[in-house]
Parts: structure tokens; C-alpha cells; sequence
């Protein structure tokens, strides 16, 4: 059982929950991170299980699933009404992934791992010290059954997803990376771990001296990958809601299917990083 200070919060979010309407995404608003979103199939066994805003996925196997992203303690109500929806509950769910060591997106996974009754937590080994000092309302301890590390495989139930570390959001910002078949056809699928904010320091930012560095790494793998279907931590990066609402009025081809809109994504990053790097090295020798 939950403690009595989370159970309060998820009583307090389910009170609150008002079901998101599918509205395009594509600049930054946080006004939609504890607001339901409608949880639907994106393509095969991939599915949408997160909020708005902070975006988490469930792959189904035979024998079990795959979390990615429990988000914040206070909005697991929604996730559990997502997966009752689907026709799913958590003792379901067997593997607890993640995308970064951020609250909004890992702070749930002591929780989520009671509920589940005990599934495997796995975290990138960059990530490993903030996930074990992240503050958590409930008090609960992070506990991670696998250290991942860069180009590791995490296989179950016949999936296999590839882990890339792509630092910068976080040192072990971690995109993944896997196939799913639909109606005999094999797609290509990336979760981007998380996009250069416009307000990062990239010069002497004395917290994470080598951010700019990262950020530059990342975006040299990121330029590597060839994602059929390009997915994200965050909606506004891949337009969740304006896809979902094509989706659900019927498009073909599958909106979800934007390599294009990827490409885009990586490019505009890469326009960003040069941009702040150069105003700051300007501002820095003043």
C-alpha cells in the first residue's frame, strides 16, 4: 500500500483530472502535465499511457509489459485509469524504463514499482546519483535492479529496446530505441530522451560544466538514428496531441509515422545549440 501522503495526492489529482483536449502541441506549456490525455494505440504494441504533457509508454508482451516514464508521484491515478482503459492493470507491468532523472518523469518509480508488485527498475548508469537524491513527496527510496549502460540492450517478452545515452537534459538522458511490427510491417521506433531548452547554460554553467560538450554528442547520435515513428519525454516535441487527433479521425498513413518531423526535431536542436553557444561565448567576453 501507498503511504498516506501519496494517497491523498492521487486522490487530489483524480478530483482534478479534466481529459485533455487534443489541441496541437508544439511549444513548450506545462499547464498540461497533470491533465489526462486519452490513452490509444500509437502503432502495434506501443501505446500512450502519460499525461498531456509528460509523455509515458507501454509496450505489451505475452509475458508482461514495459513501462517507460512513471512521471510524478501525484499523477499515477491517471496512468492507472490509461491502462484500465487499454484493458490493462499493473501487475501487468513487469519492466519500469525511463527517459531521464527528472521528477516529472522518474519520480513515480518506487511507486509504481509497489503497485506493480515488484517490476524490474532500469536506469542509465549517468543517472543512477540523481535518481537516488531525487526528492520524493512520498518518501520513498529510488531502488534500480539494473544499471544500464550506453548501447545495452534491454530485452523482454521478445521486444528489445536499445538504449542511447544522449546527455545534455540530463548526464544520462537516455533514448530508446526499438522495432514494433503492425499489419506485417516493421516499424522503427525512437523515444527521444530530451530537447536543448532555450534557457540552458551552455557556457560556465558551474552545475554541469560539460553540458555543452553533451549536448553536442547527443546531437551527433541523434543524427544517426532513423526513427519510422519519432516519439519524445515531451509533447510539444513531436506534436502528440495534433497526431492523436488525426489518428483518431481516421488518417492513413499513420500520423505517428514522421521521420521527416524527426529530422526537423534534430536539426532545429542543432540551430539552438549553435545559437546559445555563441551568444554566450559573446556575452562571457564582455
Amino acid at each position: 500500500m501507498l503511504c498516506r501522503t501519496v494517497h491523498a495526492l492521487m486522490v487530489i489529482a483524480v478530483l482534478t483530472a479534466v481529459p485533455s483536449a487534443a489541441t496541437a502541441q508544439t511549444v513548450e506549456d506545462r499547464t498540461q502535465d497533470r491533465v489526462a490525455f486519452p490513452a490509444h494505440k500509437i502503432v502495434g504494441n506501443l501505446y500512450y499511457v502519460g499525461t498531456g504533457t509528460l509523455n509515458s509508454y507501454l509496450i505489451t508482451t505475452p509475458q508482461g509489459h514495459i513501462l517507460i516514464n512513471t512521471n510524478f508521484e501525484e499523477t499515477v491515478p491517471l496512468m492507472e485509469q490509461s491502462l484500465a482503459k487499454l484493458g490493462y492493470k499493473w501487475s501487468d507491468v513487469k519492466v519500469i524504463l525511463g527517459s531521464h532523472a527528472h521528477g516529472d518523469h522518474m519520480q513515480a518509480n518506487a511507486a509504481v514499482k509497489e503497485l506493480t508488485g515488484g517490476a524490474q527498475v532500469m536506469a542509465m548508469e549517468q543517472d543512477v546519483a540523481a535518481l537516488k537524491g531525487m526528492k520524493i513527496p512520498s518518501g520513498k527510496a529510488s531502488s534500480i535492479d539494473r544499471v544500464i549502460k550506453d548501447g545495452e540492450t534491454v530485452t523482454f517478452g521478445g521486444v528489445s529496446l536499445k538504449a542511447h545515452l544522449t546527455p545534455g537534459h540530463t548526464r544520462g538522458c537516455t533514448t530508446w530505441e526499438f522495432p514494433v511490427q503492425d499489419a506485417g510491417r516493421t516499424y522503427n521506433v525512437v523515444i527521444a530522451c530530451g530537447g536543448l531548452q532555450e534557457d540552458a547554460t551552455l557556457v560556465n554553467n558551474k552545475n554541469y560544466p560539460e553540458i555543452a560538450d553533451h549536448f553536442a554528442q547527443s546531437i551527433k547520435k541523434y543524427k544517426t538514428l532513423k526513427p519510422d515513428i519519432f516519439l519524445s519525454a515531451h509533447s510539444w516535441m513531436f506534436d502528440l496531441a495534433g497526431k492523436y487527433k488525426r489518428l483518431n479521425a481516421g488518417a492513413n498513413p499513420n500520423p505517428y509515422i514522421d521521420p521527416t518531423g524527426y529530422q526537423a526535431w534534430v536539426a532545429n536542436m542543432e540551430k539552438n545549440w549553435n545559437s546559445l553557444i555563441a551568444e554566450q561565448k559573446a556575452a562571457a567576453a564582455k
